[in-house]
């Protein structure tokens, strides 16, 4: 345990540096609105007739919507074969378990990785995976929506016009963090993220960047259906 501690002063003092603090929070927000705002404003590209592998076999992009308008697709990286997949991607999509709220919305939000879809479903489950899952191994989906097999994660927003279904936003690396609700929380925290990178007072608690994190089996361990990591 860290003997660091934030300095201790009286009341007054303490809420004067909170409203300070909040000055800036509350500009971050509108600043979040503003770029809320131009992300719906943006153009979008139509895409080619997609054909993804679901559980049930395969099944056309604009299926994956299951009647919805709009969909949210998270590109899991992944290598086939592998015990465990990647442990950033594991660890974030465990934390979508209640995704009906995006009914109301006329939303969905799935996951597809470019692992074949037996393996893909396997891991789900080991990993306690609450969401739907596809896989684009037999297309060129995940390579044209910038997670090409071997390559990183993203985030791929789409919307479906009839038969028609357009592109319409994509993130990737930290831009995901605003998906998370663990970053939010370990950011409120007086010690934040403890990861070396960030500016933090002396004495701080500092680790490696990610050393934090649920690795795949610590996910598997605390969701999945065994409890079993061996």
């Amino acid at each position: 345990m860290t003997s660091a501690l934030p300095p201790v002063v009286d009341r007054d003092t303490w809420q004067s540096a909170l409203d300070d603090l909040r000055r800036r929070e509350k500009a971050a927000t509108r600043e979040l609105d503003a770029i809320a705002a131009q992300r719906r404003k943006l153009p979008m590209v139509e895409l080619p007739d997609y054909t993804l592998i679901g559980p049930d076999g395969p099944i056309r992009l604009v299926e994956v919507f299951d009647g919805r308008s709009q969909l949210i697709v998270y590109n899991h990286m992944w290598s086939d074969g592998a015990q465990w997949q990647c442990g950033g991607c594991t660890s974030l999509t465990t934390q979508w378990t209640r995704l009906g709220i995006l009914d109301n919305y006329d939303a969905r939000f799935v996951i597809v990785t470019n692992g074949p879809i037996d393996e893909a479903l396997a891991y789900k489950a080991k990993v306690g995976n609450k969401m739907d899952w596809y896989s684009s191994s037999e297309s060129s989906f995940g390579a044209d929506v910038g997670a090409p097999p071997g390559g990183g994660f993203a985030v791929n927003v789409f919307l479906r016009d009839g038969e028609k279904v357009y592109r319409t936003w994509h993130t990737n690396g930290r831009g995901t963090e605003q998906l998370s609700y663990t970053f939010a929380l370990v950011d409120i925290l007086p010690w934040g993220r403890q990861e070396d990178w960030q500016d933090s007072p002396d004495g701080w608690p500092q680790s490696p960047a990610y050393s934090k994190w649920l690795d795949s089996p610590d996910v598997a361990r605390l969701y999945g259906p065994n409890g079993d990591v061996e």
